[in-house]
């Protein structure tokens, strides 16, 4: 009875765990955003602009936003260039996209946050392209997506509306979406974006799939 009871709690009073994807292309301020992101929501300092490195890999923060725990995946961007040092010709160089790693972290995400860097325009069409690959992802499918003009602290940034008349997204079907400009630099239009989001992920049937699945695993594992 008491198992039953505290079942029975914890389903109504305890916060939801949300996994949100961060990805963008290289230098878009992924992990500036991570770093802002736990210092508003964790009171703390996080790391400052010039100790910040190119992701490779995964970066992950944890964080408490409008009564939701949010795990927030920083995946990197960049392609690297790795040479076959035995023979060292063109035919034998190997161009290795971090963007590869992206896809095994798609089936458990509640969300997706693109970033892209609104100060420079000479980026926007390999953001463009890899945000459409990820859209037609079905391990995505149904996932709201917050898509971030970020660097809004530089005057060369341009605004939401014309980085969304730029991208014109053919496939964002029935998911729900945001563009938002932000800057990771100072903070703006961060929180506001956030509790879009989460109000995102709570409305969404991708989250109710991700929750009768979790129970369906901890089910079969009794």
């Amino acid at each position: 009875m008491f198992s039953l009871f505290y079942g029975l709690w914890k389903y109504m009073f305890s916060k939801i765990e949300f996994h949100v994807l961060i990805l963008g292309v290289h230098k878009a301020g992924k992990t500036s955003l991570l770093e802002k992101l736990k210092s508003i929501y964790l009171n703390s300092e996080g790391l400052p602009p010039d100790r910040i490195v190119p992701t490779v890999g995964l970066n992950i923060g944890r964080v408490e936003a409008s009564n939701a725990k949010l795990v927030f995946w920083d995946l990197g961007g960049q392609d690297l260039e790795l040479c076959n040092s035995s023979v060292m010709n063109k035919k034998n160089d190997k161009k290795i996209g971090l963007r590869t790693i992206w896809e095994k972290y798609y089936e458990e995400a509640h969300a997706v946050v693109f970033v892209i860097d609104a100060s420079c325009p000479s980026s926007f069409e390999d953001s463009k392209s890899a945000l459409e690959k990820v859209l037609r992802n079905d391990d995505l499918r149904g996932a709201p997506l917050l898509i971030l003009a970020n660097k809004q602290d530089l005057p060369e940034a341009v605004s939401s509306e014309e980085l969304a008349r730029y991208l014109d997204l053919k496939e964002l079907g029935e998911r729900l979406y945001l563009f938002e400009a932000v800057s990771a630099y100072d903070g703006m239009g961060i929180k506001y974006a956030i509790e879009w989001l989460v109000d995102a992920m709570e409305r969404s049937k991708r989250t109710e799939t991700l929750r009768l699945r979790a129970r369906a695993g901890e089910a079969g594992n009794i």
